[in-house]
C-alpha cells in the first residue's frame, strides 16, 4: 500500500519502523527537515518537508495516488485539516487522525463523515481504557482479549515463591489443576515459544493462553489474592489521568489524583466528577505520597511526563506494599529495564495506538480472511492474530498434528461457537471457528493461511 504518515514524533516513528518492515510504500511529512532526514536513513522512506495541513505540501507527497493517510501530529486540529484536505484531494483515500483532546470526543463521533475519517485514534483514552481493565482484572501484568473476550493471553511475573518457579511445562497442568497454555516466555529480553520441557525461573515473563475462567482457576491455585479496588492513586494529572479518573469514579471507586500544575488541578477539578479527589503537590515527594495513604490504597498508577520518575514512584510503591502497580512509559525500547526491574504493569499508549493502526492497514490491505484482532506481546517481540477460519483456509477438519506450521508460530485457541478448546494434537478447526495464533520474529500474518509451511 502507499501510505502517508503526517507527522514523525514517537507514533509516526513506531508506526514508520512496524509499515515500513511490513514492506509499504511510505511517505513521511514532518515540519522539521531533521527530523525526517533521520527516518529517511534508518527507513526506506521518502519525505516532504512543510505543513501537512496544506494542500500543496500533500501535493508533494502525491496524495492523489495514496491509499492512506495518517495523521498524527502533536495537534488535533492539524490532524483534522489534513485528512479533510487530502480526502478532498483524493476522494477514495482512507484516512487516520490522532484526536487526543476529551473536547473533541463526541463531536468527532458524530460528525466523522464530515471531517472524512476511517478511524480515529485515542492513545490517552485507549491507555486508559487498558488501566481500567487491568484494575478490574488484578493478579496479572497484561491482559489481551479475543473471541469476544471468551479467551484471553495474560502476562505473569514469575516470583521466587511463585507456584510456578521450576516447573516444567509438561507438569504445568498438574501444578495449577485446569488447562492453560503457555504460549511465550520472556527471560533477560530473550523470548521465546517455549516447548513442554521448558522449566519456568524466577523472573520469568510468561504470557498464558486460556479462557476466562480457567484464568481465575489460574489465580486461586496459585495462591495470589485478588479483590476489587477501592482507592487507587494516580500521579499525574494529564489526558490518560484524566480519561481513567472519569472511568474509575463512574465505577463508584475512589480516586485521588496527584497533579503539579495548580491551573491544571483547577481545571481537572472544575471536569471531573466530584467524587475524585484532586490533590496540587509534586507526586515525587514522599511526605506527600504518605500523607495522603499510599500504604492503604489498593492500586497505584504512574503517569508522569517522565519514564524515570514513573519507574520510581512505581518502585517505591512497591517497596511500601501497595497491592498493584500500574506503570506508564513512553519507550518500550527500555524493555531490558522494564524486565529486571518490579514495576507492575507496564503500559505503552504509543504501542497501544500503532497496534490498532497496523491492524487496520493489513485488513485494508488484504479484505477477505483479515485478522480480527491484533495484540503485541513480549514487549512487542510477539504477535498474537486472531482469525477466522473460512472455506479458503487449508487443513479444515485436519488434526493439528498431521500440519506443519511455518518455524516459531503457535495456535494457541480454537472457539468452536461458544467452546473454546487449548488444542492438542487431536484437535481440528472448520469453517467458522475463531483461531487464535501466536507468531514470533517479526513475520507478517494478513490472514490464516500465512501460518502453513
Amino acid at each position: 500500500m502507499k501510505i502517508i504518515i503526517a507527522g514523525d514524533g514517537k507514533v509516526g516513528l513506531t508506526l514508520t519502523q512496524k509499515l515500513a518492515a511490513e514492506g509499504h510504500d511510505l511517505t513521511l511529512i514532518d515540519s522539521k527537515q531533521s527530523v525526517l532526514d533521520s527516518s529517511i536513513e534508518r527507513f526506506d522512506v521518502m519525505g516532504v518537508q512543510g505543513n501537512c495541513a496544506s494542500m500543496i505540501i500533500l501535493e508533494k507527497a502525491d496524495v492523489r495516488h495514496a491509499d492512506l493517510l495518517i495523521a498524527a501530529t502533536s495537534t488535533d486540529e492539524v490532524n483534522l485539516l489534513c485528512c479533510m484536505t487530502a480526502h478532498g484531494l483524493n476522494p477514495a483515500l482512507n484516512t487516520i487522525a490522532r484526536i487526543r483532546n476529551p473536547e473533541y470526543g463526541k463531536q468527532i463521533f458524530t460528525m466523522r463523515d464530515v471531517y472524512s475519517l476511517s478511524l480515529i485514534i485515542n492513545p490517552e483514552k485507549q491507555a486508559a481504557r487498558e488501566i481500567e481493565r487491568l484494575i478490574k482484572y488484578p493478579g496479572f501484568l497484561q491482559r489481551d482479549t479475543f473471541a469476544k473476550s471468551r479467551v484471553e493471553i495474560v502476562e505473569l511475573r514469575v516470583a521466587k515463591d511463585s507456584g510456578l518457579c521450576d516447573v516444567r511445562l509438561l507438569d504445568l497442568e498438574r501444578t495449577v489443576k485446569c488447562k492453560v497454555l503457555v504460549c511465550a516466555v520472556s527471560r533477560g529480553g530473550e523470548v521465546s515459544i517455549p516447548g513442554g520441557h521448558f522449566i519456568l525461573r524466577e523472573g520469568d515473563h510468561v504470557f498464558i493462553t486460556a479462557t476466562s475462567e480457567n484464568l481465575t482457576l489460574l489465580l486461586q491455585n496459585l495462591g495470589v489474592i485478588t479483590h476489587k479496588a477501592k482507592r487507587v492513586m494516580i500521579c499525574g494529572g494529564g489526558r490518560i489521568g484524566y480519561y481513567l479518573a472519569e472511568r474509575l469514579a463512574k465505577n463508584r471507586v475512589m480516586v485521588q489524583l496527584i497533579e503539579q500544575d495548580r491551573e491544571r488541578c483547577e481545571e481537572l477539578a472544575d471536569r471531573l466528577p466530584p467524587e475524585v479527589c484532586v490533590i496540587n503537590g509534586d507526586a515525587s515527594s514522599q511526605f506527600l505520597l504518605e500523607s495522603e495513604g499510599i500504604q492503604d490504597c489498593d492500586v497505584f498508577v504512574t503517569m508522569t511526563g517522565m519514564d524515570e520518575m514513573n519507574m520510581i514512584l512505581s518502585l517505591y510503591a512497591k517497596n511500601c506494599g501497595v497491592p498493584q502497580v500500574i506503570t506508564k512509559v513512553g519507550h518500550l525500547e527500555k524493555s531490558s529495564i522494564h524486565d529486571s526491574l518490579d514495576l507492575g504493569s507496564v503500559i505503552c499508549p504509543k504501542e497501544l495506538c500503532c497496534n490498532e493502526i497496523v491492524r487496520y492497514v493489513r485488513a485494508k490491505q488484504n479484505t477477505e480472511g483479515a485478522a480480527l484482532t491484533l495484540h503485541n506481546i513480549a514487549d512487542g517481540q510477539v504477535e498474537a492474530l486472531e482469525f477466522v477460519a473460512d472455506e479458503q483456509t487449508k487443513f479444515l477438519d485436519t488434526p493439528l498434528s498431521e500440519i506443519k506450521l511455518r518455524q516459531n508460530i503457535l495456535i494457541a485457541c480454537i472457539t468452536h461457537g461458544s467452546n473454546t478448546v487449548i488444542p492438542s494434537g487431536d484437535s481440528v478447526y472448520r469453517i467458522g471457528d475463531s483461531v487464535i495464533i501466536v507468531a514470533k520474529g517479526g513475520m507478517t500474518l494478513l490472514q490464516l493461511n500465512d501460518i502453513f509451511q
